[in-house]
C-alpha cells in the first residue's frame, strides 16, 4: 500500500469518555466519521489521568460509579484528508483540543 507511505500528518483529538454527540459516545461517532470518509486509520487511546480543559484532575477511582477518563484519537492520513475530516466534525466536538503535526509513514503493512 505504497499510498499510505511517505509525508503524512497525524491529527489527535483530546476528549473525555463521558463526551457525547446525540445521546452517543463522542469518541465512536467520531470513528464511524472517519470510517465514512475512508481515512487510513484511527486508534482511541484511554488515559489513566489527565487535566481538562477546566482544569481538573481527571483519573480512575474504584470508589466513584461515573469515571471521567482522557481519551486521544489519534488519525494519520494526508493533509487534505485530515483537513476535509476536522471540517465534517467541528460541529461534534464541544469541548476538547485537536492538534495535527508532520509524521513520516515508513511502513505500512496489511493483508
Amino acid at each position: 500500500m505504497k499510498r499510505f507511505l511517505g509525508q503524512k500528518k497525524i491529527l489527535r483529538i483530546y476528549i473525555d469518555n463521558q463526551d457525547k454527540y446525540e445521546g452517543k459516545p463522542l469518541w465512536e461517532e467520531i470513528l464511524k466519521k472517519a470510517k465514512d470518509l475512508d481515512l487510513a486509520g484511527a486508534t482511541v487511546f484511554k488515559g489513566v489521568a489527565g487535566i481538562g480543559a477546566h482544569s481538573e484532575i481527571r483519573s480512575f477511582n474504584v470508589f466513584t460509579i461515573s469515571q471521567e477518563l482522557p481519551l486521544v484519537i489519534e488519525i494519520i492520513d494526508s493533509e487534505n484528508k485530515i483537513i476535509n475530516f476536522i471540517d465534517k466534525i467541528d460541529f461534534m466536538i464541544s469541548e476538547g483540543i485537536t492538534t495535527m503535526s508532520d509524521t513520516q509513514v515508513i511502513k505500512y503493512k496489511h493483508k
